[in-house]
């Protein structure tokens, strides 16, 4: 038993994380454009007592048509936008945080602060902003680009554009609005606070014509593994999405990013790191096997094979049920590298290998009863790998569903995860401390 409670998201991605979950008998093939879809997700993780539900998003068709076909057999096309989305869906919902991505590369600043300031007074302070700089060329070229702006270039904008929108949340303090009609005064001029930013990136007056939120600003999220990611995270983030299949990589990432908080004023709980995790859960081992097996028998070979050559490059001419091609044989970048290198250790077929990445999109997944999940989960949790877990169901809503009857009762017997919410913000329920206005007020979660 222990005092410290495990955080855990449910992201929702399209249909699921699989990549055929879209092929699954019992899975509405057009559910990734229909509200109630979603809403049906969003209550049973609210039932189970989730802190969040998580949109990822991209900004563009980002997957290439290689080999040939394989674009038009996957279901990641078409989507609804996740702002109006969570906008929808926050009326709707009572406790749940409301988290998704917005790019800083195809934003402007007062855009991104205005949306999620009115996200979070929507819904009672549930917002959370997932902070991206995008990275494909499709997304680049629906903007008036050919190309994708370079690394350092998109990670210093990045900087820049986190450092204006939480001053624009800072315009007014907590009690700004006073809206006395007996004297006339709508609010104290003393209390707004016009921003005036001026950097190489970006020029903004300001104030944020909304006020100061229910939870003093939207939770920012942050899912960059690289340096000048970390770095935006060690200052600014409340909470990070990781991806770390070992253990020992996800501990060395934890201890690396906790380690970076002191340097910015901040202490160890102030930021919590959630892994993903693509639990496939059965009554048995053999039960969780099959829904597996279910799901990778679903997979077109073309769809398959697309993953593999964003990575690796063009199999298609290999036989599918043979072994990975030598090294030598491919023009590889190291990470590609390094996945043949595993795959020949292990005696792989290409199939085989494709069928590793597409349980989950490369996310880590784990396969067993709900005492093998809670395992898994509680060893990553106790020994500094994680403050929590990112779930990713393989398809929706089935596998929200199982991993609610399942394993959060286990979780909850262990006193590893809550009975119930403790606060009415997402900020409160993460256990995140007050955010501080920097004019000198605190958020209105700490009343």
């Amino acid at each position: 038993m222990t005092d410290r409670r495990m955080r855990l998201g449910l992201s929702l991605r399209g249909l699921g994380y699989h990549i055929a979950a879209w092929r699954h008998p019992e899975v509405p093939s057009a559910g990734s454009l229909d509200f109630r879809y979603f809403l049906n997700s969003a209550l049973a993780a609210e039932r189970a007592k989730f802190d969040m539900i998580f949109f990822a998003d991209g900004i563009g068709i980002r997957d290439k048509d290689r080999p040939p076909g394989a674009l038009a057999r996957s279901h990641k096309n078409a989507e609804l936008e996740p702002i109006t989305l969570l906008s929808a869906l926050a009326p709707m919902t009572t406790h749940i945080g409301l988290v998704t991505t917005a790019s800083t590369t195809y934003n402007e600043p007062f855009h991104i602060a205005r949306k999620f300031a009115s996200l979070d007074h929507i819904s009672g302070g549930r917002a959370g902003w997932n902070i991206v700089t995008s990275w494909s060329d499709a997304e680049a070229q629906n903007f008036n680009r050919d190309s994708h702006l370079d690394y350092e270039t998109r990670y210093e904008r990045a900087a820049e554009f986190v450092e204006v929108v939480t001053g624009l949340w800072d315009s007014w303090e907590d009690d700004a609005f006073i809206r006395d009609k007996a004297s006339g005064l709508f609010y104290h001029p003393e209390k707004l606070h016009v921003l005036n930013y001026k950097g190489k990136h970006f020029q903004v007056r300001g104030p944020l014509n909304s006020a100061r939120t229910p939870q003093g600003r939207p939770i920012l999220v942050q899912a960059g593994a690289h340096e000048a990611g970390r770095e935006i995270a060690a200052q600014h983030a409340d909470l990070i999405y990781s991806g770390d299949h070992e253990i020992g990589g996800a501990r060395a990432y934890y201890a690396d990013i906790k380690g970076r908080l002191a340097r910015f004023g901040r202490a160890h709980g102030d930021l919590l790191i959630l892994p993903a995790l693509v639990p496939f859960v059965g009554r048995t081992r053999q039960e969780a096997q099959d829904k597996l097996d279910q799901l990778q028998a679903l997979i077109d070979p073309l769809v398959g094979l697309s993953i593999l050559s964003s990575m690796i490059g063009d199999l298609s001419v290999y036989p599918i049920d043979g072994p990975v091609p030598d090294i030598g044989d491919l023009a590889i970048a190291s990470p590609g590298r390094l996945i043949v290198e595993q795959s020949r250790k292990r005696n792989l077929t290409i199939r085989q290998l494709y069928e590793t990445f597409g349980a989950g999109f490369g996310m880590r997944s784990v396969v067993g009863t709900a005492e093998d999940i809670a395992d898994d989960m509680e060893e990553w949790f106790t020994t500094g790998a994680a403050d929590g877990f990112n779930i990713c169901p393989s398809h929706l809503p089935h596998a929200i569903e199982d991993f609610a009857a399942l394993v959060v009762p286990e979780l909850q017997r262990r006193g590893l995860f809550r009975t119930e919410y403790e606060g009415r913000t997402l900020r409160e329920n993460l256990g995140l401390p007050p955010q501080r206005n920097r004019h000198g007020s605190y958020g209105k979660a700490a009343e």
